[in-house]
């Protein structure tokens, strides 16, 4: 079930089909198109463009941070550059709203300066130990990405059974990260636009 389905009693009125529109709009292209993950396709959602809007920025963050605290999450993340707008947007909606909920990011190598730490987002004194963690990310193929994400955190101590994306591309993410112990949730599947 993806999270349009299970969202639609609580979104307010349209909130799922005004960020459909916002994507159709703005992230998906007709082409040919090779994506991150080596595959080609016909079809390719640049969801940059939808997050980075303020209404479609707003409209993805509350669906995210909604899923997220429905779910028990204490903390989500993602890998750098996919997750990043995303992440802030939740941040700051959650902090408006008085339910503050941490992010953080992946980068996809450690710094070589500074801390040369590989995630971003917690202060010195926040660890992952006995965390519950909600991986996102804009977009899901074979799911490599999210697994990255995943796989950092886990390494810290981090509990990640969960991710969402805001289009799964129907591509095999969801068997991949299920035989990794993830269950890969949306808020919208590659065959809603077709």
């Amino acid at each position: 079930m993806t999270v349009v389905q299970r969202r639609a009693e609580k979104a307010p009125s349209g909130a799922s089909d005004e960020l459909f529109k916002i994507i159709v709009d703005r992230s998906f292209r007709r082409g040919h198109f090779k994506l991150a993950s080596g595959l080609e396709s016909d079809l390719y959602f640049n969801m940059k463009a939808t997050i980075m809007d303020p209404r479609g920025g707003y409209l993805t963050a509350r669906q995210v941070l909604e899923f997220a605290l429905d779910h028990g999450a204490d903390l989500i993340g993602g890998l750098a550059l996919g997750a990043v707008p995303t992440l802030g947007a939740v941040a700051a909606i959650s902090s408006a709203e008085n339910r503050p909920l941490r992010t953080f990011f992946v980068r996809q190598a450690a710094k070589e300066y500074g801390t040369r730490e590989r995630i971003e987002g917690l202060a010195p004194e926040e660890t992952f130990e006995n965390k519950h963690v909600l991986v996102v990310d804009d977009v899901a193929t074979k799911g490599g990405s999210i697994m990255q994400a995943v796989q950092a955190a886990r390494d810290l101590g981090a509990t990640v059974e969960r991710a969402l994306v805001i289009v799964d591309r129907e591509k095999g993410a969801e068997h991949y990260l299920r035989a990794q112990g993830v269950e890969l949730a949306s808020l919208f599947r590659e065959s809603d636009f077709v």
